[in-house]
């Protein structure tokens, strides 16, 4: 048997994020090409990771993520929805906070987990986000979920049996429990071994540097479900 040296040990990058979040959105575009710019890309393994920012929210639609932001933001709104939209088209992105409704996402975290046993993890994560922020859809709804689910290649039948029970929901819960463990508070953030949560939303020149710094300084891995 061969010893796997910690050099030849692969970087786990947890992503924490949101399907309401649009800073994921745009932090999956900057990882992206954060890891295309790095020689050895194919030692960093990114792994998403369930956050919701509105546990027990409703599943209906109701006020756009426009609207809900003017409790925040009061004056400063527009700038910053303009803001999120400029970043987001510099990713090549539509942003619509105009046409997203927020709703409880907890049923789309277990799609995304269903997935991500699948293999498909990345093709869900794009077409959960898109629904939501680019096309203002539902992502509560079961009908959405399906359409989303199957689009993403995962088998209708699998998808159905998900949303009429309560699979992976342990493992949506499992995530949660773990980022308050390691001290993440909000969406997108990244998290490298035992390193600190920082901002997964930023340039992706920072983003590859610190991807190279945990190549080559491996922080310990802790023990957290995948």
């Amino acid at each position: 048997m061969t010893r796997t040296t910690r050099e030849q040990s692969p970087l786990r990058a947890d992503v924490y994020f949101d399907v309401l979040c649009p800073w994921s959105f745009i932090a999956k575009r900057r990882l992206e090409r954060a890891l295309s710019a790095l020689p050895d890309a194919g030692r960093v393994e990114i792994v998403w990771r369930s956050f919701e920012l509105s546990p027990q929210s409703r599943k209906t639609p109701g006020p756009t993520a426009a609207e809900e932001m003017t409790e925040w933001w009061g004056d400063r709104t527009a700038a910053r929805i303009d803001l999120i939209r400029r970043l987001g088209a510099a990713e090549g992105l539509e942003l619509n906070l105009h046409k997203a409704r927020p709703v409880d996402t907890f049923d789309a975290h277990r799609l995304f987990h269903l997935a991500t046993a699948h293999g498909r993890s990345d093709h869900m994560l794009e077409h959960l986000l898109t629904a939501y922020h680019t096309d203002g859809l539902n992502v509560a709804d079961p009908q959405v979920l399906e359409h989303l689910g199957t689009r993403a290649g995962l088998d209708i039948d699998d998808v159905n049996a998900l949303l009429s029970g309560d699979a992976f929901a342990d493992e949506v819960r499992a995530d949660e429990k773990n980022a308050a463990k390691r001290g993440v508070t909000g969406v997108p953030s990244l998290v490298l071994g035992t390193r600190p949560p920082v901002s997964a939303v930023q340039p992706p020149e920072e983003l590859s540097h610190r991807l190279e710094r945990a190549i080559t300084d491996p922080p310990e891995v802790p023990a957290t479900p995948h």
